[in-house]
């Protein structure tokens, strides 16, 4: 899928980019419309800088910062690597950049490759309402096309909220089969609706695009994340060249069902699949601002005890060995993340025992605390087998007004330690300083990119709506 063949030379007739359309434009100003898809395609057909509130060009340019400093720090990986080899191969004459690698690829083959890069240390965003981590599922799509076709940074943004928003609303819209994983699940109509939208689509075009990209969903299981596959990681990347895909197939003539997501999610990867909640509260805010950030290096699940137990740490100064047993209540998934003898780095990031147990061992839950040699670490493990989880019907990842976890610590000395968590730090609701996630960034990049570099993606991810040519920004993003 190089050059033109991404199905991105493309620009919806009679509309130049950064012309207002005829209608009102915005979130705010939804004009009605026949049904659920037709009100997010309108959305996203509408999505302009120029008419986006100021808070939510800032919180995109946050969350493409972080998605970037997250697809670079996975790109250093060996099978990533080795990934990267096989795009640069398959595609010799691409000219989209494979982040973290001195090499590029066509737009398809780049997108699949960092969107598993990205994934890869469980550092990614995600929104708690729905969609589980949109960014990684349209960012690598969005910026390989943007990057190919020479766009603008103003493009990139509006393709990146409006990606972003449909995506979130049809994740929320669905109540997922038990087994199956939210990375890639809403990722091919995520990555459609952003590649459409940086071709100017119209809303009847983005409609079609996502009943497409619906019917070419993945179905993706939980059971490699829980047992350190890392074939799990490929999961956002195929959806991601699959959404691609979806763009080329509406101009080639293919038709798709009049509401496949409904089909999709309430028959084959959903137990069901609500259109009202996909339109709940459109036009009031939009969803890239109200995501979370990780500030823990594993999945989203352990965050609720690992917040509680370092809350507990810092409040009576206990260390690892005076813990004599510590129980984690929390949410019902929880029940699948008990193992304590994690035998890879990627299924530790899924493990509560092992999770808590590192924090307080460590002091730590960054990428290294989950790598070896702390993998290895006997006292981990010896901590890890005394750490029980519960779980509590009634505590939900998306709940702002209830507890996601409680944890309950008994010492050595008698003391008997409780703490609970609602919502997570980094989350929009109980959001971090916007340095913190700069250093978040910084970290992460400056092993692969070196300082110098590193500090300049921040730069430019900061003024990304100012930038002329994305190529601007994707030329900071391999090795000085």
């Amino acid at each position: 899928m190089a050059g033109d063949a991404s199905g991105l030379g493309w620009t919806e007739p009679g509309r130049a980019h950064g012309t207002p359309p005829t209608e009102c434009s915005g979130l705010a100003a939804l004009a009605p419309m026949t049904d659920y898809l037709d009100r997010l395609a309108q959305v996203a057909a509408e999505v302009r800088v120029d008419t986006l509130p100021g808070s939510t060009v800032e919180a995109a340019k946050r969350v493409l910062l972080d998605t970037l400093g997250a697809i670079v720090a996975g790109s250093a990986l060996p099978e990533n690597h080795h990934l990267a080899r096989l795009a640069a191969a398959r595609a010799p004459h691409g000219v989209a950049t494979l982040l973290g690698h001195g090499a590029k690829a066509d737009a398809g083959w780049a997108t699949l490759v960092n969107a598993t890069a990205g994934v890869a240390l469980e550092v990614d965003e995600g929104n708690r309402l729905g969609g589980g981590h949109p960014a990684i599922h349209v960012i690598p799509g969005a910026l390989a096309v943007a990057e190919e076709r020479a766009l603008d940074g103003p493009r990139l943004i509006e393709s990146l909220v409006a990606g972003y928003e449909v995506g979130s609303r049809l994740g929320g819209a669905t109540t997922p089969r038990a087994n199956v994983h939210s990375h890639g699940t809403w990722g091919t109509i995520a990555t459609a609706v952003a590649v459409a939208r940086l071709g100017d689509a119209r809303a009847q075009t983005i409609r079609e695009v996502i009943n497409l990209a619906a019917s070419m969903s993945p179905a993706n299981s939980w059971t490699p994340a829980l047992a350190g596959a890392t074939i799990r990681n490929l999961y956002p990347g195929r959806s991601g060249l699959a959404g691609i895909l979806a763009v080329d197939l509406q101009r080639c003539g293919f038709t798709g069902l009049d509401d496949a997501p409904s089909d999709v999610y309430a028959t084959i990867l959903g137990d069901r699949f609500d259109p009202a909640r996909a339109v709940d509260g459109l036009g009031e805010r939009y969803r890239i601002e109200q995501n979370y950030f990780k500030l823990h290096a594993c999945c989203r699940y352990n965050h609720f005890a690992l917040e509680a137990v370092l809350a507990l740490r810092r409040a009576h100064r206990f260390d690892a060995d005076d813990v004599v047993r510590l129980r984690v209540t929390t949410i019902p998934f929880a029940a699948r993340m008990a193992n304590a003898e994690p035998g890879t780095t990627l299924a530790a990031k899924f493990s509560i025992p092992y999770a808590v147990a590192a924090a307080l061992v460590l002091g730590r839950t960054d990428v290294a605390a989950f790598e070896p040699p702390a993998l290895g670490d006997p006292r981990i493990r010896e901590l890890a087998h005394r750490i029980e989880v519960l779980t509590e019907p009634k505590m939900s990842p998306r709940r702002i007004d209830y507890p996601t976890a409680q944890v309950k610590v008994a010492l050595r000395d008698g003391r008997i330690l409780e703490e609970t968590t609602t919502v997570p730090r980094g989350d929009a609701e109980n959001p971090v300083p916007p340095e913190e996630l700069v250093a978040k960034f910084l970290e992460l990049a400056s092993p692969v990119l070196g300082p110098t570099r590193a500090r300049r993606v921040v730069e430019a991810a900061h003024a990304v709506e100012t930038l002329k040519n994305v190529r601007e920004l994707t030329a900071l993003l391999a090795p000085e």
